[in-house]
């Protein structure tokens, strides 16, 4: 039988990642950036991940076990491809708990060339290979097998694959997980290779989902993430009203942090910025996912165009002066910021009754920058921050540097604010008036 159906179009990533062994080079790196943007409160960082699992239905194919809806129902065993059948309440005040289930993995960070040929994608894959099915639950290191995961629900899909919520059936804890599936497509290969890059090289920096650990095989790569509560394109739709300035302070300031850091320590644009890449869990923490178009800069610049949203992209990704050799850089992942932080502030997306992505395209590029709406009560500080980020020609638009250094970033780095506790009672209230 199938895998689970793909989740509908609308739906929205949970993704995932991140994974252990820093070099004592890139360490010193993450804490220079840290010291960099002064003190945070962990409680504002978040996590999110999925997982899917099978068990053993007679045969050598292995199997996922749909978890009843009732205590009454028994379990509904639907079989994997046969690929797979390889072993290989806190506030603001306090930190969050530590997440059960959430741990360093001790893994190589990959050797990053920035090589397009199918037989490097090939030789990535071998690389990682080795670490397969090495997975960090309750504090130790286990070899584990797709089998012993139980799948509970889909929670969306990303740029190359679909994310599941699972249990690890042995030990009782929840995951996501990201299951991508290899093609003849060298793209698509591309995009996963980027997705576990990223996670590993990030695999422990406070803003960016962790990963802890990952299965790879001929067919198919599964990414094994920690479990995050929503990310904020679900959030804003389940509410139904604009996100605090407050909570937006924090989000800015776990966002550009993770930008910052990517690109510092990694040489790495994301490409993607938008509200389902942006995620919180239930402690108030808030952290950036879905890496698998982001991409190498080569002297601080990007060199290709096709990747990311288009509802989000900057003008000097829409039409670069020379279209055959396009250059941007990290400032258009600045611009999707400020596009992100209109919607959020507004519950609305400010190129709204478009028919096509063309059309939008179109109006971000003849168009003069969105501002936030001048009869919507924001302070000085935050609409003077997103004008910044929105500025249409790229090379007047601050860097990251710069925007860390502005009033509305560090207000929202030092100001506590319980994240959690709006969390928890804007969706405690939506989720009442939807069961009236």
């Amino acid at each position: 039988m199938q895998m689970p159906p793909p989740p509908p179009s609308s739906s929205s990533d949970g993704g995932y990642l991140g994974i252990p062994a820093m070099s004592s080079r890139l360490k010193l790196l993450e804490e220079k950036i840290l010291r960099q943007i002064g003190p945070f409160d962990a409680s504002t960082s978040s996590a999110s991940s999925t997982t899917t699992t099978p068990t053993a239905s007679g045969t050598t194919t292995p199997t996922i076990i749909n978890r009843p809806t009732s205590r009454n129902n028994s379990p509904q065993i639907r079989q994997l491809p046969t690929s797979l059948n390889s072993p290989s309440n806190s506030r603001a005040s306090s930190a969050p708990p530590i997440r059960k289930g959430v741990f360093h993995l001790p893994l190589s960070p990959l050797q990053t060339t920035p090589n397009n040929t199918s037989e490097y994608t090939q030789a990535k894959y071998q690389e990682v290979l080795k670490n397969s099915g090495l997975l960090h639950i309750n504090g130790e290191q286990k070899r584990t097998d797709p089998k012993e995961l139980s799948n509970i629900s889909i929670l969306g899909y990303g740029s190359c694959g679909h994310v599941y919520k699972m249990e690890h059936i042995p030990s009782k804890t929840e995951l996501a997980v990201k299951i991508m599936h290899r093609t003849a497509s060298d793209e698509e290969n591309k995009r996963i290779i980027m997705d576990l890059d990223v996670i590993i090289k990030s695999y422990d920096f406070p803003f960016i989902v962790r990963c802890i650990g990952y299965f790879i095989n001929s067919t198919d790569v599964w990414i094994c993430m920690e479990l995050m509560a929503s990310c904020f394109d679900k959030l804003l739709k389940l509410i139904q009203q604009p996100i605090p300035e407050l909570v937006l302070g924090k989000l800015t300031f776990a966002t550009v942090t993770a930008l910052n850091y990517l690109k510092e320590a990694h040489g790495i644009i994301h490409r993607d910025v938008k509200p389902s890449n942006i995620l919180i869990d239930e402690y108030g923490a808030i952290k950036l996912c879905d890496f698998g178009i982001s991409g190498v800069l080569i002297e601080s610049m990007a060199k290709s165009r096709n990747a990311g949203c288009a509802a989000y992209m900057s003008p000097e990704r829409i039409e670069p002066l020379d279209p055959t050799r396009p250059d941007y850089d990290i400032r258009a992942d600045i611009w999707s910021l400020g596009i992100t932080l209109i919607e959020l502030a507004t519950n609305a997306y400010p190129y709204s009754n478009c028919r096509s992505d063309f059309d939008v395209m179109s109006r971000i590029v003849t168009e003069d920058s969105p501002k936030l709406p001048a009869h919507l009560t924001f302070s000085a500080n935050f609409r003077s921050f997103v004008d910044m980020c929105l500025i249409k020609k790229y090379k007047e638009r601050p860097k990251y540097g710069e925007l860390m250094l502005q009033p509305f970033f560090v207000q929202s780095r030092d100001q506590p604010f319980d994240v959690a506790g709006w969390y928890r009672d804007v969706t405690s209230a939506a989720n009442d008036k939807q069961r009236r």
